[in-house]
């Protein structure tokens, strides 16, 4: 689940870099993504997905 999240982040992430306003948001909405991702991983909580 969390790895469609990533997906869905990303594509809009990339469709967000043509409007200023939109690709900021989404940009700070990925940074936070990869963060709790790496603060999951290095925490050691795996779940299944």
């Amino acid at each position: 689940m969390i790895w469609t999240i990533v997906v869905i982040l990303l594509i809009l992430w990339l469709v967000g870099l043509s409007t200023a306003v939109v690709g900021n948001l989404i940009h700070i909405l990925l940074v936070l993504a990869i963060v709790a991702i790496l603060f999951r991983v290095i925490s050691g909580g795996r779940t299944a997905v």
